[in-house]
């Protein structure tokens, strides 16, 4: 691995080794500051992002955890906030993997207390934290995880969303994402056929597509 370090990094968009990815978030949303803590070689990697809704039908659990081993195992690079309750699941099964994670925290990652696995990858260099927000933001809000969730987007290849509950923020965030240039990913269930006629693009969890492995 790369440059691995505990100590926070605060990447300056105006160098010309700031990530691109990066540079287009910081000159489309103006956050005060961008840090990071870990390896910041692994935001070189493929990326998939993955957000789902707080509340998701078990069927679609079930698969979501199935794809999850699939991409444990494939090696594919993660990152989310991991803040849903399917999301922190998603993460349990991720941590057991050999492979990097990105996490972004709705807050800032300044005086972040770190879990005893996110000390191990750090340590592994497995583990990339980043944060689009300054050491006053200390609490998650609403409005901090919109802009969290739009920065893991800029920062991802591809996106992954099992479920949006209709009405559900997570809906809302899906219906902004496909008025852009990215591809969305949702499992192929009839809970989803609104959004996935709306152009995402179904997946079945026991079929991991091809742009979603490294190169």
């Amino acid at each position: 691995m790369g440059r691995n370090t505990i100590d926070i990094i605060r990447l300056l968009p105006e160098k010309d080794d700031c990530p691109e990815n990066i540079k287009r978030y910081v000159e489309d949303y103006n956050p005060e500051v961008i840090t990071a803590k870990g390896d910041l070689e692994i935001l070189q990697r493929k990326k998939l992002a993955i957000f789902c809704s707080v509340k998701c039908p078990g069927a679609l659990i079930l698969q979501t955890y199935d794809l999850m081993r699939a991409l444990r195992e494939a090696g594919v690079v993660v990152v989310s906030g991991f803040h849903s309750p399917v999301e922190q699941e998603c993460l349990q099964i991720l941590l057991s993997g050999a492979w990097p994670l990105v996490v972004c925290p709705a807050r800032s990652i300044e005086e972040m207390r770190l879990t005893p696995a996110y000390k191990k990858l750090l340590s592994e260099g497995r583990l990339l934290l980043l944060s689009p927000f300054s050491e006053k933001y200390r609490r998650i809000t609403a409005q901090n995880s919109l802009l969290r969730n739009r920065f893991v987007c800029a920062i991802a290849d591809e996106i992954f969303i099992p479920y949006a509950a209709p009405g559900s923020k997570t809906e809302q965030f899906c219906i902004e994402i496909l008025s852009g240039n990215q591809l969305l990913f949702m499992l192929d269930s009839d809970y989803n056929t609104g959004l996935i006629a709306r152009g995402a693009i179904p997946v079945r969890p026991d079929s991991i597509p091809e742009g979603w492995i490294q190169g």
